[in-house]
């Protein structure tokens, strides 16, 4: 829900010259990425971005495969879930392994570029708002093994209760994997009292885009309030791709 156009980018100006790029795509296996800036003046000055906070951003949105066109938050949730099921190979084979067809997989609002891998689980369901709303989702409690979602939980009004929902529907030794973008260097704020503020494009001013919370280094936190018992930042990049495992 974030993010959709884009230009050349070069992040080496402001990025650290010791950050370890990635190397392969964790989607497909691809090796070769194209980067291209996404962010636009008046989105930059409503978040507060310093040059180099507006860089990993950039790169988190904008650099992508160029053989699948997974971006980096996608890679970023792909390696989560992974490591959490102990999968092998790329998120293309894993998807389509004994293991991963007997996960029942809840994918909410469109987990970035991973949709065209999630639905060719067996057990996949997809569900987008407002049809599907996070606050109160019609499933019962205990119905899947893997809630997924990306750049959607800073669009929720109460992003706690949010993620309350998604433990409930999770079975036990279930995992919700989800991205949220975080300006590492800072904490979370909620933007209620402040001027709206949207992603999406520039002037594309839907209630859907609208931000509620600005996400930094302390994003964990909601996970934890929510209920879960443990939170695991897996970084496939950091600070330009990290993905966030709540634990059941």
């Amino acid at each position: 829900m974030i993010f959709d156009f884009m230009r050349r980018f070069r992040p080496r100006s402001e990025a650290a010259s010791s950050q370890a790029f990635i190397a392969r795509c964790a989607c497909c296996g691809g090796t070769e990425f194209e980067s291209r800036s996404v962010l636009w003046p008046e989105l930059i000055k409503e978040w507060g971005l310093s040059r180099t906070e507006a860089a990993y951003i950039d790169r988190q949105q904008g650099t992508a495969c160029r053989g699948c066109h997974s971006s980096l938050r996608s890679i970023a949730l792909a390696t989560a879930v992974m490591r959490y099921f102990d999968g092998r190979g790329t998120f293309e084979t894993w998807v389509c392994s004994p293991a991963a067809g007997r996960l029942a997989v809840l994918e909410l609002n469109g987990a970035g570029n991973l949709t065209s891998f999630l639905r060719r689980l067996p057990g996949h369901v997809e569900r987008s708002y407002p049809e599907v709303d996070m606050l109160a989702m019609p499933f019962a409690d205990g119905s899947f093994d893997l809630v997924v979602h990306s750049d959607t939980l800073e669009h929720v009004p109460d992003p706690v209760r949010g993620l309350a929902e998604c433990r409930r529907v999770l079975r036990s030794g279930g995992a919700c994997c989800f991205t949220v973008p975080v300006i590492v260097g800072r904490t979370s704020r909620s933007r209620a009292g402040l001027p709206p503020s949207f992603h999406g494009a520039p002037r594309a001013n839907m209630d859907d885009y609208r931000v509620e919370t600005e996400y930094g280094a302390d994003a964990w936190s909601h996970v934890i309030k929510a209920g879960f018992g443990e939170c695991r930042i897996v970084a496939a990049e950091y600070p330009s791709a990290c993905a966030f495992t709540a634990v059941r």
